[in-house]
């Protein structure tokens, strides 16, 4: 069989969240790849590690991934993750690159799978479990009920009318814009808990609008109700 890239969802950060079939991937790759310079600082190595306690062992890819909005930086990042990648799947080493929560929501892993993709390799996505189900999940409600929509938005950008959108909004990434949602979010008379690293060491629940800190840390994610 070739090689192939596996995108690993492993959760928001609690490692009981990984699933089966996460874990069993993992331990049958050879390679691992982590989103950072240094696998030890990578939150998603640290959190795959207290639940595969020989990770340490396997070959890491150590996948630098810049915050930026600078389109040609990115793609020049993502170019150079995805050669690291694709040097291994054609020394026949099947690669489980690890990303919090899924694959599939605002994961700047996409971006290397469809590089990969475009390489010729065989690429698989394993669900994880989105930060916003293990939220609701950790404050003990349900996300949403009936006809309710749920919209999740993207708050490091333009969030105004996403605001007044009818429905359950859930807001992810705001990181250093969070002064500036909570303004919003006060402006449109809207309710609204946080939780800042759910399920990691140091997990903080802010239960209204007016308890969010300003410089709440990057992974926050709130429920506007």
């Amino acid at each position: 069989m070739s090689a192939t890239l596996y995108g690993i969802g492993i959760g928001p950060g609690d490692p009981e969240l990984l699933t089966l079939k996460a874990v069993r991937i993992i331990g049958e790759c050879p390679v691992i790849a982590v989103p950072g310079k240094v696998k030890e600082d990578t939150v998603a190595y640290r959190i795959v590690k207290q639940a595969i306690p020989k990770l340490d062992e396997k070959e890491c890819l150590e996948i630098y991934m810049p915050m930026i909005k600078d389109d040609t930086r990115l793609k020049e990042s993502h170019q150079a993750g995805a050669e690291q990648v694709a040097d291994c799947l054609r020394a026949g080493k099947s690669v489980a690159f690890l990303t919090l929560g899924d694959p599939t929501v605002y994961a700047t892993y996409i971006y290397i799978h469809k590089l990969v993709q475009q390489m010729g390799f065989a690429t698989e996505i394993v669900s994880g479990v989105p930060s916003f189900c293990a939220v609701a999940a950790r404050l003990n409600q349900g996300l949403v009920e009936k006809e309710e929509i749920l919209h999740v938005i993207p708050a490091s950008y333009q969030i105004e009318e996403a605001l007044a959108l009818d429905g359950v909004k859930v807001l992810m990434k705001a990181g250093k814009k969070m002064p500036k949602v909570k303004e919003q979010l006060q402006k449109q008379s809207c309710e609204a808990v946080m939780i800042e690293r759910c399920g990691m060491d140091g997990e903080q629940i802010y239960h209204s609008v007016e308890e969010i800190p300003q410089d709440a840390g990057y992974y926050s994610l709130l429920i506007v109700k």
